[in-house]
């Protein structure tokens, strides 16, 4: 079962007028990821995503001529099955033989970024095929199932104050859901726009339904507070993101400053960066993204590190359908997990990608019973929307 091929596209999906939603990343026309195909000699072929963009559209021929013309080379000739080996080789590089002999990370200097992106593909590609020689899914290899349905959230939520409540019942009629996130912060152009959207959202709801907001890290630290304080009678399940990554004692500072849970990590990259929010008592709630924190390998890693830390695990899954289904096996294994993220703005990467139906029903989804990562992918399809390396 030795690597054969390696190939990556980047992937853009035209989305329909009418779908199209307009954030603080602007008005989004397209949904864009690297997908990669990685093939044995034996025939069997996994499938990956990589990102390099937080939201559903960004450039991927960098992160694409990485994987096809540097890191996939590297790959051919080795077992398919050595997942945490190949991982530890790509992060670490030239001294990968170092490292591994003497126990502890001596990474290259581009260790984070678009590396970890190639990584995270290629590490999400290598379990598929893992679970397919086998004959078994993914979350079967990880430690099995907890669960053959998990809790589903709908996210997505732009809407004005008049109009988000109608926006945020119509995705809990559409898929039974008892949770709901809406975006805020510097899309509404202060935080007292997003608070009265907010209180908008609660009421339209009622009570029962779980909601959630995310700032995608556009607040200051001073802006969040307040927006904390406004939204004090909310009942929020947690607040995303509410100032940039990079920020991690603001992010720190916000959570001290009100009791709402804050929930952070998808534009964090490997356990080392998540290691600091837990020991900073940044976050409540873990949220790696596996086509960019360094695939499946590490987003285990990651949950392992939320559960030590007292803390909980919710994947950022807005993505295509080898990063979605990657964290429905992820979130199936982890004991620290407790809710999908299910993307309900317009998303061809999962719903048009792939020849199965993905859905939630009764505000739950279910863990693929099929060998490997439990989906197929629509290669025609695929070709179609392909930009080429």
């Amino acid at each position: 079962m030795r690597i054969s091929k390696v190939r990556a596209w980047w992937v853009t999906i035209p989305i329909e007028a009418k779908r199209q939603h307009r954030s603080d990343f602007g008005r989004l026309q397209t949904f864009d990821s690297a997908i990669v195909r990685v093939e044995t000699d034996d025939g069997l072929v996994g499938w990956g995503e990589g990102k390099n963009a937080a939201g559903s559209a960004g450039t991927y021929g960098t992160l694409v001529h990485l994987i096809n013309h540097e890191i996939g080379p590297m790959l051919v000739g080795r077992h398919a099955g050595d997942i945490t080996t190949i991982w530890e080789a790509i992060y670490n590089g030239v001294r990968a033989d170092l490292a591994g002999s003497g126990g502890h990370a001596m990474p290259e200097l581009s260790r984070r970024g678009l590396t970890v992106a190639a990584i995270s593909a290629i590490d999400i590609a290598l379990w598929d095929i893992l679970g397919k020689s086998l004959g078994q899914p993914v979350w079967q290899l990880l430690g099995g199932r907890k669960a053959d349905r998990l809790p589903a959230y709908a996210s997505g939520g732009w809407a004005d104050a008049g109009n988000i409540g109608e926006q945020l019942n119509a995705y809990i009629a559409s898929g039974g859901f008892q949770a709901v996130k809406m975006r805020v912060g510097a899309m509404d152009g202060g935080p007292q726009v997003s608070a009265a959207r907010v209180r908008a959202a609660r009421q339209a709801i009622g009570p029962e339904v779980d909601l959630m907001v995310d700032a995608h890290g556009t607040y200051t630290v001073a802006e969040a507070k307040r927006f904390i304080h406004m939204v004090a009678d909310c009942d929020l399940a947690w607040f995303e993101e509410p100032v940039v990554a990079d920020d991690k004692r603001g992010t720190a500072e916000v959570r001290a400053a009100g009791p709402v849970p804050i929930a952070t990590g998808e534009s964090e990259a490997t356990r080392f960066a998540f290691r600091e929010l837990a020991i900073l008592r940044a976050a409540d709630i873990f949220q790696p993204d596996p086509a960019f924190c360094g695939g499946i390998t590490e987003a285990m890693r990651i949950g392992a590190l939320a559960s030590a830390f007292n803390l909980r695990l919710a994947p950022h899954l807005w993505a295509g359908a080898p990063c979605f289904f990657a964290g429905l096996h992820v979130c199936a294994a982890s004991p620290a997990s407790f809710i999908i993220e299910f993307s309900l703005g317009a998303n061809p990467m999962i719903h048009d990608l792939i020849d199965e139906t993905v859905e939630v029903k009764d505000g739950m989804i279910a863990i693929p019973d099929k060998p490997g990562l439990g989906f197929t992918i629509s290669e025609r399809f695929l070709k179609m929307h392909a930009q080429g390396s």
